[in-house]
């Protein structure tokens, strides 16, 4: 099973979609000269603020790896720290206007290549697609690391 042309198992189907779009995605982060993290953190920060807890459970990093995350995009005047007005011992991490001009341009990118995927796809199966992969999404409390394009 799974060689060209036949039908995968749900497990192999899902790696291996994984893997193509973690590779459009890397091909696109490339292209705007951003690593992978780098775009998720745009990716994240398009939605709203976050302060580094919520930031750092969204993207699945332990505090040292998403403090030097967010350091290198301060750096490149992407993202900048502001107090959390909620918690003056805390800090948000917000988008600056360069960091929302070249999330936005990246982000629709990405989405182009994703889409491209099924391009060839009637409406109906990639309805019922999107259905299932929401369906996998939701019952998985998967974050949101990645705005719903309709």
């Amino acid at each position: 099973m799974g060689k060209h042309g036949e039908d995968l198992g749900v497990v192999a189907g899902l790696v291996r979609a994984s893997f193509l779009v973690n590779a459009v995605y890397a091909e696109s982060a490339r292209e705007y000269g951003l690593t992978v993290p780098q775009g998720q953190l745009l990716c994240v920060l398009m939605g709203r603020p976050y302060g580094m807890g919520d930031l750092g459970a969204t993207l699945g990093l332990e505090k040292s790896s998403l403090t030097g995350l967010v350091d290198r995009a301060v750096r490149r005047g992407l993202v900048r720290r502001e107090p959390d007005p909620d918690d003056r011992r805390a800090v948000r991490v917000v988008l600056t206007d360069e960091g929302r001009d070249l999330a936005a341009d990246f982000y629709a990118a990405t989405c182009r290549r994703v889409d491209d995927l099924a391009a060839g796809w009637s409406g109906p199966d990639r309805d019922r697609l999107a259905a299932l992969l929401g369906r996998v999404v939701r019952e998985n409390e998967v974050p949101t690391v990645f705005l719903d394009v309709v």
